[in-house]
């Protein structure tokens, strides 16, 4: 069977037309492209070039202008392949990522930023989902609250301390105890990820909030409680970084709970744009730690 040389060499001569002009463009010697062309013509079944002899250029007989029709199309989808897998490999591909709120509205704005300015052609698709459980399908990267199953790395991103969101003056200032959160009128997110440990943390201390309004929107539990329909207890994160919601004050909690920790899931091998998804997030994650965003 002939090989992708042979077609180049093929199509090489039928645009040069002399196997010396042809050898020269593809750096082989006049010997070798003939004996290239030798080995297709074995495999086709019959001469593909006329050969006047002299200085006359070679012409296509019948038979390689059939052959040659079909080798343009091969190497046609095989330049295509040679230049997708060139763009992966310079980090130009594709990244499917999945992400959840916080991470939406506080990672993933610079990090986006950054990586379509350093592969402006890159195809970068976004996926936001609040599940209850991490599931990668066939996402690169998924941005989850808790760490994946054994099959998945998970990367440790930054742990996001939960404070207490109050109505001004609800409070005086400094850290507020646990305690005072049993039956007290709370506005809550959806009771999974997170919020459900949060709420079995206060079960745990024999306190037990009274849920008013649960709603899977951020801002929207923050603006119910400027409204005075309630507290709230959320991660730093989710309130916004680096400006913070208006109207409502914020209080450490005492003692306080367990912090939000926030992770990168990723499966197995990495392109090279995913692995700098990565390293962007756990970049950007420090630089928000360091700026005072969340717990260590």
């Amino acid at each position: 069977m002939y090989e992708l040389r042979h077609l180049r060499a093929l199509d090489a001569i039928a645009v040069e037309v002399t196997f010396a002009r042809a050898a020269q463009r593809l750096g082989y010697t006049q010997s070798t492209l003939s004996q290239q062309v030798a080995a297709l013509e074995r495999s086709v079944g019959g001469a593909v070039f006329d050969r006047p002899g002299g200085p006359r250029p070679v012409r296509l007989t019948p038979l390689g202008r059939v052959v040659l029709a079909s080798a343009r199309e091969v190497l046609g989808v095989v330049g295509e392949a040679e230049e997708s897998v060139s763009r992966f490999h310079a980090g130009d591909g594709r990244v499917d990522i999945g992400t959840f709120q916080a991470v939406t509205n506080v990672l993933l704005p610079p990090l986006v930023q950054r990586l379509r300015a350093a592969h402006p052609g890159c195809d970068i698709r976004l996926v936001e989902d609040e599940a209850a459980v991490p599931d990668l399908g066939d996402l690169d990267v998924l941005f989850f609250d808790r760490p994946g199953p054994d099959d998945v790395d998970s990367t440790l991103l930054l742990e996001d301390e939960h404070v207490l969101v109050a109505p001004p003056d609800a409070f005086p200032g400094g850290p507020v105890a646990l305690d005072l959160l049993h039956e007290a009128p709370m506005v809550a997110l959806p009771s999974i990820c997170d919020q459900r440990e949060v709420e079995d943390h206060l079960a745990g201390r024999g306190i037990a909030p009274h849920v008013v309004f649960r709603t899977a929107d951020n801002q929207a539990v923050t603006s119910m409680v400027r409204a005075g329909l309630g507290c709230a207890v959320m991660p730093v994160l989710s309130l916004g970084w680096p400006e913070r919601p208006r109207g409502v004050a914020l209080h450490p909690l005492a003692p306080a709970l367990p912090p939000r920790r926030v992770y990168a899931l990723t499966r197995g091998s990495l392109s090279p744009l995913a692995a700098e998804v990565i390293a962007l997030a756990t970049r950007i994650a420090q630089e928000v730690r360091d700026a005072g965003g969340c717990a260590g």
